[in-house]
């Protein structure tokens, strides 16, 4: 092994907003921000402490738009779910959307800023 794994970084155009509705969406706490709050946001634990999603400003971002090739998804996260029905009620009323496309044990959806991520279950 190299290394460990620190954070995991989305660009976006308010991190303190998006950080916001992962915060709700996975229960992790705000742990770090830059200053002001409007260049960069962390959510997890301290340093070597799993997980850890940050989030920093990026102007201009152009967002994906799934499944569009010409805009890709960049990357994504599955999110593990107990009850599919109401975790989707509750991340749409955190400004989620539903994207299209779900398989065998997950359903596609899009954060406020057009980041996709899955909702899973077993």
């Amino acid at each position: 092994m190299i290394g460990q794994l620190r954070s995991v970084v989305i660009d976006c155009p308010d991190p303190r907003a998006l950080a916001g509705f992962y915060a709700e969406l996975l229960g992790l706490p705000l742990v770090e921000e830059s200053s002001d709050g409007d260049e960069w946001v962390v959510l997890g634990g301290p340093p070597g402490h799993q997980p850890r999603i940050a989030f920093q400003r990026a102007r201009g971002l152009r967002a994906p738009a799934w499944p569009d090739p010409e805009r890709p998804q960049q990357f994504h996260l599955d999110v593990t779910v107990d009850e599919i029905e109401a975790a989707e009620k509750a991340a749409l009323a955190l400004g989620a959307r539903r994207l299209p496309g779900e398989g065998d044990g997950f359903r596609v959806y899009a954060d406020p800023v057009g980041h996709p991520f899955c909702l899973c279950w077993d």
